[in-house]
């Protein structure tokens, strides 16, 4: 598995390349935004882990250029411990997953083996055909009623899972556990955040759902109408 890190952190940087390494992960290290997106171009990444507060070019910024051209890179946030905000942004931008400083590396490892666990279980089907969606898992592209729709990896995710059990009512935790993996240890906004998203994109009138419904005090149904 192919891991960049971009934390301006150099101490950090290199501690986790020592023990990612030492668990037989191919580490690339960037101290920058500009020279993360710069090795991402290049490079065929499997996911990335990346730093919210950064000089220059800081982490949020540096993720909405990743989802522009590499949308299919997961990738996990660094933020500082009990700023929620960093977290709820980082999730709306397509971030698959969250941690709060200080950390252990062992914890950081089991948060990529579930990330990366996760993205290759939904990715089993290259195509998904339901009424008016579209998937192509393969090349993470969606069509809605023949036209593309632009979401982020976590939004993809989610609504594949819907998509996957149509007529099936999922809560909030079945959601967390198929499309992020049981090791995923999120808040309780987020499901319901992608969600929200995901309304805005494909119904008509996201204030009153008819494709995603939520049946209250359970959960969501994807009902392709």
């Amino acid at each position: 598995m192919k891991i960049i890190l971009i934390d301006d952190d150099d101490k950090l940087l290199n501690l986790l390349d020592e023990y990612l390494s030492a668990n037989e992960l191919e580490v690339y290290k960037a101290n920058s935004g500009l020279k993360g997106l710069e090795m991402i171009k290049q490079e065929k990444f499997d996911i990335a882990v990346l730093d919210v507060m950064m000089p220059g070019l800081d982490g949020i910024e540096t993720l909405k250029e990743i989802m522009k051209s590499h949308s299919y890179l997961p990738v996990i946030m660094l933020t500082a411990r009990g700023d929620e905000t960093d977290r709820i942004i980082g999730l709306e931008v397509g971030a698959d997953d969250y941690m709060a400083k200080p950390f252990s590396p062992r914890e950081l490892l089991a948060r990529i083996k579930a990330v990366t666990r996760r993205k290759k279980k939904i990715n089993r089907d290259e195509e998904i055909i339901h009424d008016l969606i579209e998937l192509d898992t393969n090349k993470r592209e969606a069509i809605f009623n023949g036209k593309p729709v632009e979401l982020t990896g976590a939004e993809f995710d989610i609504l594949t899972i819907l998509v996957q059990n149509k007529g099936m009512v999922l809560s909030r935790d079945r959601i967390m556990d198929l499309a992020r993996g049981k090791d995923f240890m999120a808040f309780d906004r987020s499901i319901d955040v992608h969600i929200s998203h995901l309304r805005q994109k494909l119904e008509k009138d996201p204030k009153n759902p008819e494709i995603i419904k939520t049946i209250w005090g359970i959960g969501y149904l994807y009902s392709g109408e």
